[in-house]
C-alpha cells in the first residue's frame, strides 16, 4: 500500500491513554487506571506484553523517563506546561506507574496520549539532536525499514511485536505537500491513498468517482487568524467593525473553500460540546452597521483615498498567513471585505516558520493560522492562547483568567464544559478573534484500499483501521 500522510509519531509510538474515534479517552499503553482523590494521584496499570519495535518490553520506567524528559526545560518541550502540576512519578513495578499531581486535574488523561519513548535507547542522548526522531523505535503497528530522504519520505514494515494482526507487509509513506500533486498521484495509482486534499473540486471529482471512497469527518481544527492588542487592533471599535464586515458564511460555501471548513465564530468548533448553540454572536454580517461604528468612532477616511484612518494613520493591517488548509484564500477573502468598509490590508504570505516567528514576536496585525482546539481530547492547553501570561496576542481580560484558573483545577465535566461557555463568551464579546471556520478532514482511497477512515482528531491516520481489499 502506498499512502501521502504525514509522518506522525503516533504512526509508530503509543501513549498510556489514546483517543476513540469520538475523541475520548481510551486505553492506550495502559489497559486501566485509578484516581486517588484524596492525594490527587493516577495510577496506571500497563499491558504486560507491551513490546517496542526492537522486541524490548515496554516498562513503567520508560513512561517515568517520558515525562521526566518532557518536563526538562533544557529540552524545551512545548508540552512541557501540560506536566506542570506533577509532583512524584513512582514506579511501582515494571509495568505500574503512579503520577502524584499538585491540584486536581481533569485533563490529565487526555495528556497521557502522549507518546512513551524508549528508555533503553535514548538515555543519556541530547533530545534535541538524537537521530532517534528521524528514524524511532516505537511501539505502533508499523516501523522504519527505510528513511528515503527529507522530504521525500519512508518505507514502514508491519512491526511483528505488536499486540494484534497488521494489516499491511509495506507501506510506502510519501509527503506530497502540493495538493494537485496528491490528486495526480491517486488518480495515476502512484497511491493508493491520500489525506487532506484542499482542491474543492479535485474533492468533487472524486466524490463523483465510484473507483474512490471520500471519507470526511467533522474535525477539532479552528482556522482563525490572531489579532495583535498591541496595536492598531487594540481599538475595540475596530474590531467589532471588522468582524461585522465580513461574511463567513459566504466565504466558507464559496467555490475555492466550500466543504473544508464549516463557519462559525467561536474559538471551539460547534460540533464539540460546549455548548455552541447557546453563544451569542453581537457581531454578525453587517456592513453598513460596521461602517456606521466606525464613523462614529471617528475613525474615518479623511484624505479621500478609500483607507480610514486612526490616530492620524492610514489603517493598512499586516496580515501574515501560509499556505496551509486553504489559509491564506481566507485572508484574500477577508482582505475584499475589509476594503469595502475602507480598512486596507497589507498580506504577508511565507512559510510556517515564517508565521510563528512573527506571531512569537507579536510582529504583525493578523496571524492566520489552524490549530487542532482538543489535541489532548480537552481544550485546556488551547484555551491558554487567551490567558493573560500566555497568549500570543497580547489579549488580557481579568474575568477570562479567572475562568481559566478555575478551569486548570476543576474535575467535573459539566462545571467544566460551563466555564468553558464562559470563556468563549467573553472571547466572542470582546471581539477577539477573527474565525475562518472550522476545517473538516477528509481521507481519499482507491479500491485497492478496503477501508479507512480519518479521524475527528486529525493526526490518527495511519492505523489497523486502514485495511487492503480482499
Amino acid at each position: 500500500m502506498k499512502g501521502t500522510c504525514p509522518l506522525c509519531s503516533r504512526v509508530h509510538v503509543s501513549g498510556l491513554t489514546a483517543h476513540d474515534g469520538e475523541n475520548q479517552v481510551v486505553p492506550g499503553l495502559a489497559e486501566s487506571w485509578d484516581f486517588d482523590d484524596e492525594t490527587n494521584t493516577y495510577t496506571f496499570h500497563m499491558a504486560e506484553d507491551a513490546k517496542w519495535q526492537d522486541g524490548e518490553p515496554v516498562t513503567a520506567e520508560d513512561v517515568k523517563f517520558t515525562i521526566e524528559a518532557i518536563m526538562d526545560p533544557e529540552n524545551g518541550s512545548e508540552n512541557a506546561p501540560n506536566y506542570e502540576d506533577v509532583e512524584e512519578i513512582n514506579v511501582i513495578d515494571d509495568h505500574t506507574v503512579a503520577f502524584k499531581l499538585e491540584d486536581k486535574n481533569v485533563a490529565f488523561l487526555d495528556y497521557m496520549t502522549m507518546a512513551v519513548l524508549p528508555k533503553h535507547l535514548l538515555e543519556g542522548e541530547d533530545m534535541q539532536t538524537s537521530d532517534f526522531f528521524r528514524n524511532p523505535v516505537g511501539t505502533g503497528p508499523y516501523k522504519i525499514e527505510e528513511f528515503n530522504g527529507v522530504g521525500v519520505g519512508y518505507t514502514l514494515a508491519a512491526n511483528e511485536y505488536y499486540r494484534e494482526d497488521v494489516p499491511y507487509d509495506k507501506i510506502n509513506l510519501l509527503f506530497m505537500g502540493d495538493n494537485s500533486a496528491k490528486t495526480m498521484a491517486l488518480q495515476s495509482g502512484q497511491v493508493d491513498l491520500v489525506e487532506n486534499i484542499t482542491n474543492v473540486a479535485d474533492i468533487q471529482d472524486f466524490q463523483d468517482n465510484d473507483d474512490y471512497t471520500v471519507d470526511i469527518a467533522s474535525g477539532v481544527r479552528c482556522g482563525f487568524a490572531w489579532m495583535n492588542f498591541d496595536g492598531v487592533l487594540g481599538n475595540k471599535t475596530l474590531r467589532q467593525a471588522i468582524l461585522m464586515a465580513i461574511d463567513n458564511d459566504t466565504i466558507c460555501n464559496s467555490r475555492t473553500i466550500g466543504g473544508l471548513y464549516t463557519p462559525g465564530f467561536s474559538v471551539l468548533p460547534s460540533t464539540l460540546n460546549y455548548d455552541y448553540d447557546k453563544l451569542e454572536n453581537p457581531y454578525t454580517y453587517d456592513p453598513e452597521k460596521a461602517k456606521q461604528i466606525l464613523d462614529d468612532a471617528g475613525i474615518v477616511d479623511t484624505d479621500g483615498d478609500g483607507i480610514r484612518e486612526l490616530d492620524g494613520q492610514n489603517i493598512n493591517l499586516r496580515y501574515i498567513s501560509y499556505e496551509n488548509r486553504l489559509l491564506n484564500d481566507f485572508a484574500d477573502a477577508q482582505a475584499q471585505y475589509l476594503a469595502e468598509i475602507g480598512i486596507g490590508v497589507v498580506p504577508e504570505y511565507g512559510s510556517s516558520d515564517d508565521q510563528w516567528s512573527k506571531l512569537a514576536a507579536l510582529d504583525y496585525d493578523f496571524n492566520n493560522n489552524n490549530w487542532i482546539t482538543v489535541g489532548t481530547g480537552d481544550p485546556l492547553a488551547y484555551m491558554a492562547n487567551w490567558a493573560t501570561d500566555t497568549s500570543y496576542c497580547a489579549y488580557s481580560n481579568p474575568d477570562y483568567d479567572k475562568l481559566y484558573e478555575e478551569l486548570k483545577g476543576e474535575m467535573d465535566p459539566e462545571k467544566r464544559k460551563d466555564l468553558i461557555f464562559q470563556m468563549q463568551q467573553i472571547l466572542v464579546d470582546d471581539a477577539a478573534v477573527l474565525i475562518d471556520g472550522y476545517y473538516n478532514s477528509s481521507m481519499i482511497y482507491s479500491k485497492k484500499v478496503g477501508s479507512a477512515h480519518i479521524h475527528t482528531a486529525d493526526y490518527y491516520w495511519l492505523s489497523t483501521e486502514i485495511t487492503p481489499a480482499e
